[in-house]
């Protein structure tokens, strides 16, 4: 939108210049062209994270699948005893250590996707977005081709694939959540949108799960994801930077392709705003990059009050949301008294909730614009105003997540409907929340650098469910009631973070009012008038 404005402000000023209408009309077309260009990659970029991104969240989908097909059958046992129905010395087939072992995979994945995310931070800050996908893609098609080609004779393999799946997953996040900076003051609402089909895309695994239950086999599904790697090639060089998108954008930025005609392109180029030339593309990108501006240190953010307050919010909600998903297979069966049918029922219905991280996630982005907008009605800065709107977001989303565990709480099975539901909503805001509040807190510069820290170092707290899982398999035999309710506890420690932020914005207040106070003009009385000093 400001983009287009500003091709058309440009043009408009050239034509008191002896410019032809053919050559004005065709600079014109151009700029239409790179903003159908912006359109494209946004859409394009929510296809790539709803059908790819995070498809592991739907762990609880595949998990149903691979049973089926045998996976790790040899951890079942024959047992004599009481079953489920509670029936006396009757043989059953006892799957717990199957199920340890599959939630046991879940969390290895989702460890190391959170650890690795330093790494991949500094490979896109530092080689851009171009070098950043091919790592990713390579990672991505490598793990859904280990998948395609295991067997259960070979399910160690699952380990493996899923765990480069969700790394290559969030490298697809991260290079496409800077197209919010296309869209300047909806820049918010962009980033939290793209988190939320990355959520949503959980429920890619359902679908193979309806596809498996109608003969497609798991093979089949996961080579015709494999194939798909050749369309994120083609959206990497056509679509995206090779560098990075920067913010502000710089006027008549442009990326991908380029206007075919050479001298098309040197017209752009020498398209004069403000009285100086305005460069176009790469030039425009890298005069933005020397432009003297005293951002803080990296280091200097890391140690920020900001970023540590910000580590605890993400953290525990992180590790809360992640051990459901984790233990849901088995609670299901739990509270179902091993019914499958009833299992299955629930097992879609997850899946089909995740669908709706789509829909959620524009919410906490739209609540953050148009709050910043408002603050900066009343003459506050743009980076006060987005820390003002930001509070109310963590606010809220510590609500969220605090109603989710204790609904999580409760073993009554029909409320695990709610429970769904509530986290779908919990994890868009989650996570479209933190790459929010990074970018608004912290310089651009640092911006993927922080983000890859702030989910490596997340990733130390997720160690957390290897004794957690063994605490509900073994000491609780299966019941996480007590787990869960420690970690309701532990939800209400995130309401210290927007706390923290308020107080921050009034400190802010506080001590530009004493700035204004102590610059501001005295005098001095002394007859017969007064005396400025």
């Amino acid at each position: 939108m400001e983009a287009e404005t500003a091709c058309d402000t440009v043009v408009m000023r050239h034509q008191p210049m002896n410019m032809s209408g053919h050559k004005a009309e065709r600079i014109l077309g151009c700029c239409k062209t790179f903003r159908l260009r912006d359109w494209l990659t946004l859409v394009s970029g929510l296809v790539e994270c709803l059908c790819f991104a995070g498809v592991v969240f739907g762990w609880a989908s595949l998990v149903f699948v691979l049973k089926e097909d045998g996976y790790f059958s040899e951890f079942c046992v024959n047992s004599t005893g009481a079953n489920n129905t509670g029936a006396k010395n009757t043989v059953f087939t006892d799957c717990s250590a199957q199920d340890e072992q599959f939630a046991m995979i879940f969390t290895i994945a989702s460890f190391l996707n959170s650890f690795f995310a330093f790494f991949l931070g500094y490979v896109f800050d530092r080689y851009g977005t171009t070098a950043a996908r091919i790592l990713g893609i390579s990672l991505y098609t490598t793990g859904t081709l280990l998948v395609a080609v295991s067997s259960p004779a070979t399910s160690s393999l699952i380990l493996p694939a899923t765990s480069l799946i969700d790394v290559g997953g969030i490298l697809f996040l991260m290079t496409n959540i800077q197209v919010g900076n296309l869209f300047g003051r909806y820049r918010s609402t962009i980033i939290t949108l793209y988190n939320g089909p990355y959520d949503s895309s959980s429920s890619i695994f359902l679908i193979f799960k309806v596809l498996h239950e109608q003969g497609v086999s798991l093979r089949s599904s996961f080579l015709f994801m494999s194939s798909c790697s050749v369309i994120h090639l083609l959206r990497t060089f056509f679509l995206l930077p090779k560098t990075h998108i920067p913010y502000p954008l710089p006027e008549n930025y442009t990326y991908g392709g380029s206007c075919s005609h050479p001298s098309l392109r040197l017209e752009l180029t020498e398209i004069v705003v403000g009285g100086r030339p305005c460069p176009s593309g790469g030039e425009a990108l890298q005069q933005s990059e020397h432009t003297p501006v005293k951002d803080p240190s990296f280091r200097s953010c890391v140690l920020s009050g900001f970023f540590l307050a910000h580590l605890v919010w993400l953290s525990l909600m992180q590790l809360r949301l992640f051990l459901f998903i984790d233990i849901l297979n088995p609670i299901v069966e739990r509270l179902a008294d091993g019914d499958p049918a009833l299992v299955s029922r629930y097992t879609n219905a997850f899946g089909f909730t995740q669908l709706c991280g789509v829909f959620c996630a524009p919410w906490n982005g739209l609540l953050l614009d148009r709050q910043k907008k408002k603050w900066q009605a009343k003459g506050k800065t743009e980076k006060e105003a987005g820390l003002r709107s930001s509070a109310l977001s963590l606010f809220i989303t510590s609500l969220l997540c605090l109603l989710f565990s204790v609904c999580a709480s409760i073993p009554v099975l029909p409320l695990q409907y709610l429970t769904f539901a509530l986290q779908v909503v919990s994890t868009s805001f989650l996570f479209g929340g933190n790459a929010a509040f990074i970018s608004i807190a912290f310089p651009s510069c640092h911006y993927g650098k922080l983000y890859g820290l702030m989910s490596t170092l997340s990733a130390v707290v997720l160690l957390l469910q290897f004794p957690l899982l063994m605490l509900v398999n073994d000491t609780l035999q299966g019941d996480p009631l007590y787990v869960n309710v420690g970690l309701t506890l532990l939800t209400l420690v995130t309401l210290i973070h927007p706390l923290y932020v308020h107080l921050h914005c009034r400190r802010l207040v506080s001590q530009r009012d004493c700035h204004q106070e102590a610059t501001k003009p005295h005098f001095l009385y002394l007859s017969p008038g007064y005396v400025r000093f």
